[in-house]
Parts: structure tokens; C-alpha cells; sequence
């Protein structure tokens, strides 16, 4: 497969490279997009107790 140590080497360079475009390419997206929070029971409770106090 690998007609020497070179070669070998070369592949792995390239590979783990292409990981870390990868993982660059990832991290530029999750930024890019806005967080979003994660709704907890208490959140939602929250938010409905709200509501209710808005109707009256």
C-alpha cells in the first residue's frame, strides 16, 4: 500500500488535517447560528406563569 515511511507519513498528515478543517469548519458554523437555550421544566413554568399575569 505505502511504498515507504514517506508516503505513510504523508497520509496521516493529510488525513488529520482534513480532521481539523473538519472540526475548524464545525466550530465557524455553531458560532455563525444563534444559541439556543434549552427549555427546562422550570422554564416553561416560568413562561406560562407569565401569561397568566399578562391575561389579568
Amino acid at each position: 500500500m505505502f511504498g515507504n515511511d514517506a508516503e505513510f507519513l504523508l497520509t496521516i498528515h493529510r488525513s488529520h488535517a482534513a480532521e481539523l478543517q473538519a472540526d475548524a469548519a464545525r466550530d465557524r458554523l455553531a458560532r455563525s447560528l444563534p444559541r439556543r437555550h434549552p427549555r427546562s421544566w422550570f422554564s416553561r413554568r416560568h413562561q406560562a406563569a407569565r401569561t397568566v399575569d399578562g391575561r389579568r
